[in-house]
């Protein structure tokens, strides 16, 4: 079986007319949930356009400093990832665990104006919040994955993505303007992201489905999930190797904070301007999520995730290269954005097909698990070398690093024979 081939037996395929009719939409939960996602990111973007230019300039914050700050904004909770995916799948309550962590990133909002200056207080305020983010990405995938037909999981995604996005184009923007009202206050910023990330919750509550219509009863007699059942997807080669690519991949992700900071060290730009380097990002994702999310299911998931990592490369060569002024804002923001675009979700279709139902959430918890913890140790290595060699050296071994990834990815997950897979039928 190839990872990136989607496709169901032929006996079980639907006639044309209605496939067509699903394939060409998303269900009302993946609305629902893109909702959710896109009130949730104005809120997380809002305090991640701020926080490195905080931590940075007004800290102080050395580089390794930074780098271990920014891991653990994403890798040091992540074993609790694969917990909160079991526990969905064990007691299948994939929106109540869901839930719960949008409630502790908002709840973590607070804390940012009672750590103060202290850096350690901070650390712990952004593992909490992270800890929100990693126990519900997984329950919130695993109801996508199972609100929409496999051939149809891409473009669902997609349009997960592309609302997720629209939310990440309009924190910064969000940020900007309470800057400009309140002046350099950052506690009027996390306020307001307060505000927001609870209105998130409300929304989940009230329109979220645990059980979309058209579901199947997802081994709703079967004896719940053991912790033995649910490690023993390691052992199986597809999913195996999608865990292990993907700790690969993460590897080679160094964290927007560094990227946006070289963009700022390279055009001076003044501090009011930097949240907006985010919103350039996140307008390339909004226009290019859904299309590249139809895209891969057309051609296949495989193709458009290397893509994307190629895309990655090419910023990071960029931020270190001759070009300058505006066309290096244009460029390195457009492949960023189209970086994400063509990952962030579709990696994860790529994992639905070849994990069981009921063990769905878990298995998406192990994939995003192994990219968090290898996240925590990139963004650390990167503080190292940009300390050691510069800003400059120390990108180009990140891009040399994408290019490392990439190969074994595909030794991975392709077919020697095979780097492309067929496409779904119309």
């Amino acid at each position: 079986m190839y990872l990136s081939t989607v496709s169901r037996p032929v006996a079980d395929r639907p006639g044309p007319g209605p496939r067509r009719r699903r394939f060409g939409m998303v269900s009302g939960n993946v609305v629902a949930l893109g909702t959710v996602s896109l009130i949730t990111d104005v809120s997380a973007e809002m305090v991640a356009a701020v926080l490195p230019l905080y931590l940075v300039l007004g800290l102080h914050l050395s580089p390794v400093a930074f780098g271990v700050l920014d891991g653990v904004h994403t890798g040091a909770t992540a074993l609790l990832r694969v917990a909160g995916g079991f526990a969905a799948d064990r007691f299948r309550r994939r929106k109540l665990i869901a839930g719960v962590g949008y409630a502790l990133s908002a709840v973590a909002k607070l804390g940012l104006l009672l750590a103060g200056r202290s850096i350690p207080a901070i650390g712990a305020v952004i593992a909490v919040d992270r800890l929100g983010k990693g126990v519900r990405s997984a329950p919130r995938d695993a109801l996508i994955t199972l609100s929409t037909p496999p051939e149809a999981l891409g473009r669902a995604f997609g349009v997960h993505r592309a609302m997720d996005s629209v939310g990440a184009f309009l924190g910064p923007l969000a940020a900007f303007a309470v800057l400009l009202v309140v002046g350099q206050s950052y506690d009027a910023v996390f306020v307001t992201s307060f505000c927001v990330a609870a209105l998130a919750v409300v929304v989940l509550v009230l329109f979220v489905r645990e059980q979309p219509a058209g579901e199947a009863v997802d081994g709703s007699n079967d004896p719940k999930v053991s912790v033995r059942e649910a490690f023993g997807l390691l052992r199986g080669g597809p999913a195996r190797r999608l865990v292990l690519a993907a700790t690969m991949l993460g590897l080679a992700t160094i964290g927007d904070g560094f990227v946006y900071l070289l963009l700022q060290r390279r055009l001076d730009l003044g501090l009011r301007w930097f949240p907006l380097l985010a919103v350039g990002t996140s307008l390339a994702y909004l226009v290019l999520a859904a299309p590249l999310g139809v895209l891969a299911d057309r051609i296949g998931r495989l193709p458009v995730v290397i893509g994307g990592y190629t895309a990655l490369g090419a910023t990071y060569l960029l931020l270190a290269g001759p070009v300058d002024g505006w066309p290096l804002i244009a460029l390195a923001l457009t492949l960023y954005g189209a970086f994400y675009a063509a990952t962030d979700g579709v990696l994860i279709a790529l994992a639905g097909p070849v994990l069981p139902a009921r063990l769905r959430t878990t298995g998406i918890a192990l994939v995003q698990t192994g990219q968090a913890l290898a996240y925590l140790v990139s963004s650390v290595l990167f503080g190292l070398a940009w300390q050691a060699w510069g800003p400059e050296n120390a990108i180009r071994a990140a891009a040399l690093a994408v290019a490392g990834v990439l190969v074994g990815t595909l030794l991975l997950l392709a077919s020697p024979s095979r780097l492309t897979t067929r496409r779904v039928p119309r």
